[in-house]
């Protein structure tokens, strides 16, 4: 692989897991870190439809065989960063755990990914994105009066989740290289989904965000920050929050000196405004809404599928989009006007390059012909 990026240089060892752990992973790998996933022998996949699992080598591992274990720490001896997504006490129970690892290497950063975290009641039970969330207040605030709405697993797997993981150890990974001392990061969903919502709590804090879901000014509850349905049967958004922008929207739809739209922050008459935007936008075709309003100060967008989206003009000329191997998936973000990440190759087949990242990583061709012979790979000869 040929990496580039801001992270180039940095080594990262992955123990492959599902989701969060994978995701951060994929960011740093896309940054120009030299990612290891550590997969299991005989394991099945690769390919560049497995986009979290891009841009890495994988190197497989029978983690029951004590040649296996100590193979592994003599990777991590060499690493800067470890990423694991297991339930709390798993890597201890493999002999791989932080502390053992940290004595090997006292400069390693060592990352743990968990939807409640590496301690507390719920440390140890199984849950999933919408659990985490829920705990949280987050999932209780998206949604319509009726019911909350589950907002994909972006708010806890990959917004709380993963996105903290990869902050965290690169947060970590600053202080190891300046002192030497290297440390645990431990990234749990209900953590970081509950920081994502301080904006929410500071509008509370404020007295300006006391109402029931779906009844708040960011929630769907003022009309003119929302969605709405076509001619066609597909949806537009807006979201003029500021009084220029709402003045705009109005000249747009031929609204001006309505006295019911007149003040969109008077609450008393967002049913009536509502109620005048819902016919409105139904008039008209999302293509034609488009075209009258897409680009403007109004605060527009049209609703789009992915697939449409990878085709919008904008999205197209920033290349926001990107294909490997025939598979379309998102270009690596954010850019860097120096060092410039890139995707480094599909996902790997488990185990493909085992004895050529244990090479490169500094092991002898008799030390891996004895893990071999040792069935360290899963295998024995």
């Amino acid at each position: 692989m040929n990496a580039q990026g801001p992270l180039r240089g940095v080594k990262v060892i992955e123990f492959v897991g599902l989701g969060p752990a994978p995701f951060a992973a994929m960011l740093l790998s896309d940054l120009g870190a030299d990612v290891i996933r550590i997969d299991r022998p005989g394991a099945g996949g690769g390919g560049a439809a497995e986009i979290l699992a891009r841009g890495r080598r994988s190197a497989a591992f029978d983690l029951k065989n004590p040649d296996a274990v100590e193979a592994c720490l003599k990777l991590i001896s060499r690493a800067d960063i470890v990423l694991e997504g297991y339930r709390p006490g798993v890597m201890e129970r493999l002999g791989l755990g932080p502390d053992v690892a940290l004595k090997r290497n006292p400069a390693l950063v060592y990352g743990r990914m968990t939807g409640w975290g590496q301690h507390g009641p719920l440390a140890h039970a199984a849950g999933h994105d919408i659990n985490y969330i829920a705990l949280t207040g987050a999932l209780e605030g998206i949604g319509s009066p009726d019911s909350p709405a589950i907002p994909l697993n972006l708010v806890g797997d990959f917004g709380g989740g993963s996105l903290y993981l990869a902050f965290g150890v690169l947060a970590a990974l600053t202080h190891a290289r300046a002192t030497g001392e290297g440390q645990v990061v431990d990234a749990a969903i209900v953590d970081g989904a509950t920081s994502l919502m301080a904006a929410i709590h500071q509008l509370q804090a404020m007295g300006v965000w006391n109402k029931g879901r779906g009844e708040n000014l960011l929630d769907g509850g003022a009309p003119f920050y929302g969605t709405y349905k076509c001619a066609c049967g597909k949806f537009i958004s807006i979201g003029p929050l500021e009084p220029e922008f709402y003045t705009l929207l109005l000249e747009k739809l031929d609204m001006t000196g309505d006295p019911v739209m007149a003040n969109p922050y008077d609450e008393s008459q967002w049913p009536g405004q509502r109620e005048r935007l819902t016919r409105a936008f139904a008039s008209k075709t999302r293509e034609e809404w488009t075209a009258l309003l897409e680009g403007t100060d109004t605060c527009f967008a049209p609703v789009l599928t992915t697939n449409e989206a990878a085709t919008h003009p904008h999205m197209t000329e920033r290349g926001v989009f990107t294909e490997v191997d025939g598979v379309r998936m998102a270009a690596p973000a954010p850019r860097f006007s120096k060092t410039p990440g890139a995707i480094q190759g599909p996902a790997p087949r488990p185990g493909a390059d085992t004895q050529a990242i244990l090479a490169d990583w500094g092991f002898g061709e008799a030390d891996i012909t004895a893990l071999v012979s040792k069935g360290a790979f899963g295998q024995r000869s």
